[in-house]
């Protein structure tokens, strides 16, 4: 099977879904929706203690990582 383009090779780019509503997927998955997280709407990473950033940190990247599973972008298994 020959690859397929999806870009006309324009300098604006190229865009995957409409609107947010819109479901898309990497590599075979199942398509999913923009997620909406409220870790990654605030600002974490400017809390006053080591414990503060060390949890915010943490829950950043497990919504990062999930985020990137659900669209197929990165394995866990």
């Amino acid at each position: 099977m020959a690859l397929k383009q999806l870009s006309d090779g324009g300098v604006d780019g190229v865009v995957m879904g409409q609107s947010a509503t819109d479901k898309v997927s990497l590599y075979g998955v199942t398509p999913v929706a923009q997620r909406t997280s409220t870790v990654l709407a605030t600002s974490l990473l400017s809390a006053s203690s080591y414990v503060s950033v060390a949890s915010n940190t943490a829950a950043i990247l497990l919504e990062l990582t999930n985020a990137l599973v659900a669209l197929g972008a990165y394995k866990t298994s």
